[in-house]
């Protein structure tokens, strides 16, 4: 057997795409230049399959010493908005990537007007006046060949006058089309006279009123890659049909001759990512915003909590291919999970609390203990943590009667207090329904943290927070937004399959760390899950979101279904 050198084992880890780069530099094409660009429509936010193309995009472009330009395909007046696109910057620059240039399809409407024009005087476009309707009938089917339009042998002279004439507002929307002259029986159906330009009056966020015509994103997108001399149009398999076209126009225009690439776009469990569909949830108040925690939106995912390190380290783990798959929605929480541990400042915070009254401690003493921010991290230090006679513990931490191997609090059985003192459960205070509202406990004295002489072991160590100095704050519990795997793939509407307890909103007690540490801080609750500051929390009232738990509790649970 050959023995792999490390030049074929490099190349054999590079996806198709660099692949494909490095064949280009190598043989001298475009002068070694590498130029990529990421076009999103400001039609909505961005979700966390944009994140894949924007990390292949920028990632290409920076690994071969070249450029990105963000780019907005604004030729939809009707649905887009300067609110978008500054989300969609915002969400570039979160991720970590610097754009070359912020360029819009609307620097070019005059440019792609006079290609369009070209293509008229060509004789390779005409105006057509056939309704939508009678236009889908005629474009035939796959398997049958389509007719070509009554409108389709005008002269040249006749369609230059008429574009010009809906260019200039004189006929109503949506009487007029230009089409492309190609081939009404092509086996690429839309290569079958595809429309170029619709009529439509609408305010431009941009342009204002100056046009009352728009290019079709077919017809901009190619050209515009030629105006910026694009080396490789990078999108997602959905046009690869579109790809026919992308050529045609480019060849018969004569421009730069960029070349469209495309990979597998990501599809999430649990979730949805289609924009339309995302945009349901907003205006149906199934959410509250296009930021709302629940989202696959990357203004909800880091409103939410995720790091842009883990995001990236997500697409760079799914890799990029051509084959289309479902990606476990467990590995984008397993990335974020692995990085929030290595960051994440620990602190104690009782979600279900419990009381517990230290009958033989000082009633008014309160004493200092210290703990670390984050074990996984030396440098983060310690903080000081303040003890008393009264505590929380999380209810789930006591049981009256426990199993064999339950190692929390027990009547007479012991526990350590993280990073304070080793406690005896003596006495259960009950009301009058039978429920467990106060637990009495004896501390040992000698058995503080650090100090401990006391030479008693205890399995288990409890998080906590003293009652007279804790914090309450709101705590937000996010779950997945829907109760099944591939909701846009079930039977009826979507919204039908979305989970009733994706969100349940309690008041927890903190220890008062939380109230000076920094807006953007990570924060592990120790033994819960890991938590960020909601921009909704106010200096009196601190709001908290779950990012995600310690453990992925939806794999027990589809375990045991």
């Amino acid at each position: 057997m050959t023995e792999l050198t490390a030049s074929t084992a490099e190349e054999k880890a590079l996806n198709f795409i660099e692949q494909i780069v490095e064949e280009d530099l190598r043989a001298g094409k475009h002068g070694g230049r590498v130029l990529t660009r990421f076009p999103p429509e400001p039609n909505g936010y961005l979700h966390i399959g944009h994140a894949k193309s924007i990390c292949l995009n920028f990632g290409v472009a920076q690994k071969y010493g070249g450029g990105t330009n963000l780019r907005f395909d604004d030729t939809n007046p009707v649905t887009e908005d300067t609110e978008y696109v500054e989300s969609i910057k915002n969400d570039v620059q979160w991720l970590g990537f610097h754009w070359k240039e912020e360029r819009y399809a609307s620097d070019y409407f005059d440019k792609l007007y006079e290609l369009a024009t070209l293509l008229v005087q060509k004789g390779l476009a005409y105006v057509d006046d056939l309704p939508a309707e009678q236009m889908a009938t005629l474009k035939g089917t796959p398997t049958e060949p389509g007719t070509n339009s009554p409108y389709r042998n005008r002269t040249v002279t006749e369609n230059l006058e008429l574009f010009e004439g809906m260019k200039n507002g004189q006929f109503a929307e949506g009487s007029r089309t230009l089409r492309a002259k190609i081939d009404m029986a092509a086996p690429n159906m839309l290569l079958r006279d595809p429309i170029l330009y619709r009529i439509k009056f609408a305010h431009h966020h941009r342009t204002g009123d100056k046009w009352c015509i728009y290019p079709m994103y077919d017809f901009a997108h190619g050209q515009s890659d030629a105006i910026e001399q694009i080396t490789h149009s990078i999108c997602t398999m959905e046009f690869v049909p579109h790809r026919d076209l992308y050529d045609w126009c480019i060849e018969n225009l004569g421009i730069f001759p960029s070349k469209q690439y495309e990979f597998s776009r990501l599809n999430l469990s649990y979730t949805v990512m289609s924009k339309r569909k995302l945009l349901q949830l907003v205006n149906d108040a199934h959410v509250k915003s296009w930021d709302d925690p629940r989202m696959p939106t990357l203004s909800g995912m880091r409103r939410r909590g995720y790091t842009p390190q883990a995001v990236r380290g997500f697409c760079e783990r799914i890799g990029i291919t051509k084959n289309e798959n479902l990606i476990d929605v467990g590995l984008l929480e397993f990335c974020v999970r692995e990085h929030l541990n290595k960051i994440a400042l620990r602190r104690m915070v009782v979600l279900d609390p419990l009381k517990v009254v230290i009958t033989n401690y000082p009633e008014t003493q309160l004493e200092i203990c210290h703990s670390e921010n984050n074990p996984e991290d030396p440098e983060s230090g310690t903080r000081e943590v303040l003890f008393g006679r009264e505590l929380y513990i999380e209810r789930e931490d006591f049981m009256e009667n426990p199993p064999k191997n339950f190692f929390r609090l027990a009547v007479g059985k012991m526990v350590r207090l993280k990073s304070a003192y080793i406690i005896q459960c003596n006495e259960v205070l009950k009301d009058t329904d039978g429920n467990v509202t106060e637990l009495r406990c004896s501390y040992v004295e000698n058995s503080k943290s650090s100090q401990d002489t006391s030479g008693i072991n205890v399995k288990g160590t409890l998080h906590w927070v003293a009652a007279q100095t804790a914090l309450p704050v709101e705590v937000r519990l996010y779950d997945r937004l829907f109760q099944v795997e591939n909701p846009s793939a079930e039977e009826g509407d979507f919204k039908d399959y979305l989970n009733p307890n994706s969100l349940q909103v309690i008041t927890a007690y903190a220890e008062p760390a939380l109230q000076t540490d920094a807006a953007d801080a990570k924060i592990q609750f120790m033994r819960k899950g890991y938590f960020y500051k909601d921009s909704d929390s106010t200096p009196d009232k601190l709001v908290f979101n779950r990012t995600v738990g310690l453990k992925d509790n939806w794999a027990k649970v589809a375990t045991k279904a």
